[in-house]
C-alpha cells in the first residue's frame, strides 16, 4: 500500500468518526448532557471590549442588519438548547422587526455547541451556504423536538430536514465529516469560554455589555433604547 492510498483511507476512517458518534446518540444520551438554564448563575465579565469580541476570525459571522449599525447584539447559542429555540421562535422576530429591519441593530449569531449533535446541526447549517444558512437555523429551532430530543438515531431526521435546504445524501455526509469546519467551530467555542467568559447558552453581548436578565423583548428594550437615545 503506497503513501497516497494510506492516506486516503486514514481520511475516510476520520469522516466517519462523526457520523459514528452521531448514529449511537440517542435522546437519553442528551438529556444527559448539561444545557443550562436561565437560573444558573451567569458567570464571566458583564462587559467585555467590543473591539475584541468583533475580532475577526476564519469561521465568518452570521448576522442580520447593518454593519454599521449603532447597537450590534452577539449571541452564543446551541442548536440543542431549548432556550435558544424558544428566544430564536418567540422573541427574536419581534428584535428583528422593532431594530434589525429598521437598521438600528446589527445581530450575529456564534455557534457553542452544547454536545456533539448541537456541532453537527451547525455544521449543516453553515453548509447549507449563503442565504440558506439562516434559514435553515431558524428551521432546525422551529422542529428541534423533532431531532434534537427523540429517542434513537437523530441522524435520519437531521436528513429529513438538510433534504428541504437542497441536501443530497453524498453532501450531507460529507458536510457532517468536514474536520476544518468542526475544528473552526470548536475553536469559536473555545475563544467564547476563555476571552468572554460564556459559560451557557444562549449568551447575549449588546455593544460588548452581557445581557443578564432573561432574554425577553422587554430586556432588551431595557439596554437598546438607553444606546439609541444616547449622542
Amino acid at each position: 500500500m503506497n503513501h497516497i492510498t494510506k492516506l486516503a483511507k486514514a481520511t475516510q476512517v476520520q469522516r466517519r468518526v462523526l457520523l459514528t458518534a452521531l448514529a449511537g446518540m440517542t435522546g437519553a444520551l442528551l438529556l444527559a448532557l448539561p444545557t443550562p438554564g436561565y437560573a444558573q448563575k451567569k458567570t464571566g465579565p458583564a462587559e467585555v471590549p467590543v473591539e475584541e469580541l468583533m475580532k475577526p476570525t476564519d469561521l465568518p459571522d452570521l448576522s442580520v442588519g447593518p454593519a454599521d449599525a449603532k447597537i450590534t447584539i452577539v449571541e452564543y447559542a446551541s442548536m440543542t438548547c431549548g432556550h435558544c429555540a424558544s428566544f430564536a421562535t418567540k422573541v427574536f422576530p419581534e428584535i428583528k422587526t422593532k431594530y434589525i429591519d429598521s437598521g438600528k441593530v446589527r445581530f450575529i449569531l456564534r455557534e457553542f455547541p452544547l454536545d456533539n449533535l448541537a456541532a453537527a446541526a451547525s455544521m449543516l447549517a453553515r453548509c447549507a451556504g449563503g442565504d440558506k444558512t439562516l434559514p435553515m437555523v431558524e428551521t432546525l429551532y422551529a422542529k428541534q423536538a423533532d431531532w434534537a430530543f427523540t429517542q434513537g438515531n437523530p441522524v435520519p431526521k437531521l436528513f429529513d430536514i438538510a433534504k428541504q435546504a437542497g441536501f443530497t445524501q453524498e453532501s450531507f455526509d460529507k458536510c457532517l465529516t468536514d474536520q476544518k469546519l468542526l475544528d473552526q467551530i470548536t475553536a469559536q467555542r473555545t475563544r467564547a469560554g476563555d476571552t468572554f467568559g460564556v459559560s451557557s447558552t444562549p449568551t447575549f453581548f449588546i455593544n460588548g455589555k452581557r445581557l443578564t436578565e432573561t432574554p425577553t423583548v422587554a430586556a432588551f428594550d431595557k439596554v437598546i433604547e438607553p444606546l439609541l437615545a444616547a449622542k
